[in-house]
């Protein structure tokens, strides 16, 4: 049973800093992607970032760019997201996911295989 477990989230202030980490177990990846998605109050889910497990080929939101940095520690079977300059508009719910061994779009959730539970970051004026 594969489980990802986030880690990381809080209460900043806008244009502050956060880490978020997502743990995963119950099996090493070795292909496909780890990515972050986020869902605010009364929205839908959104991509984030993903990172490719071999290539480390990295994709971003537009809305993150130049802010967010995801990467991958391949021992720890870990991913991280480092999020800084943060904006109220950040503030949601961020899950973890992973899974696309079989390809597809990394931004699209129907990729993913896993998910995490959630962990929730707010950004305050």
């Amino acid at each position: 049973q594969v489980q990802l477990v986030e880690s990381g989230g809080g209460l900043v202030q806008a244009g502050g800093s956060l880490m978020l980490s997502c743990a995963a177990s119950g099996r090493t990846f070795s292909s496909g992607a780890m990515g972050w998605f986020r869902q605010a109050p009364g929205k839908e889910r959104e991509f984030v970032a993903a990172i490719d497990y071999l290539s480390a080929l990295r994709n971003y939101a537009d809305s993150v760019k130049g802010r967010f940095a995801i990467y991958r520690d391949m021992v720890k079977n870990t991913v991280y997201l480092q999020m800084s300059s943060l904006k109220p508009e950040d503030t949601a719910v961020y899950y973890c996911a992973a899974g696309g061994i079989r390809g597809g779009s990394r931004s699209d959730p129907s990729t993913y295989d896993y998910w995490g539970q959630g962990t929730q970051v707010t950004v305050s004026s």
